[in-house]
């Protein structure tokens, strides 16, 4: 960790000023470019903002509720996000990794609950089932103690198997 405190502080200084102080200054700054640049100079546009806090007001009693509409389109009706997700997976290797390793986990899971309930009816398991169960056993050992955060297995995995769900 300390080998990349510069990196990180680096990141940490993105997330501070994309997020929070030129989101703030970009907003201030466009609301008194406008209306020292365009509103005081359009006498018309004075009869509906007289003063600089009304036009605050009111620009962002409509601003905010169309920009939190905006916002929800992006995320739950267009397939903006979900192509902002697909880049993230793509070149996060830790992202990919938490995929991965849940769809092996549910996978397993799913199988041992039907051993579970095939056994807690007294049914024994056939020499297939158990074939099935080493199988897969040893196809998830190989994956596992082959892949890397370099190389491409994760990913391989994801566009393979989690994709397409």
């Amino acid at each position: 960790m300390n080998e990349n405190r510069g990196f990180r502080s680096w990141y940490y200084f993105r997330m501070g000023w994309g997020t929070y102080f030129a989101f703030i200054f970009a907003a201030i700054n466009t609301l008194v470019v406008t209306y020292y640049l365009a509103i005081e100079r359009v006498p018309a546009l004075l009869t509906i903002f007289p003063n600089f806090l009304y036009y605050v007001l009111i620009i962002s009693s409509i601003g905010v509720p169309l920009l939190i509409i905006v916002g929800y389109i992006h995320y739950k009706r267009t397939l903006a996000f979900k192509s902002e997700i697909d880049i993230v997976v793509e070149s996060n290797p830790y992202q990919r990794r938490n995929i991965v390793n849940i769809h092996l986990i549910l996978e397993s899971i799913m199988q041992t609950n039907q051993l579970l309930l095939k056994l807690s009816k007294n049914e024994k398991l056939s020499e297939m089932e158990i074939g099935e169960i080493n199988s897969k056993i040893a196809e998830i050992s190989k994956f596992v103690n082959s892949r890397t955060f370099k190389n491409s297995s994760d990913m391989e995995y994801v566009q393979k198997s989690v994709q397409d769900v």
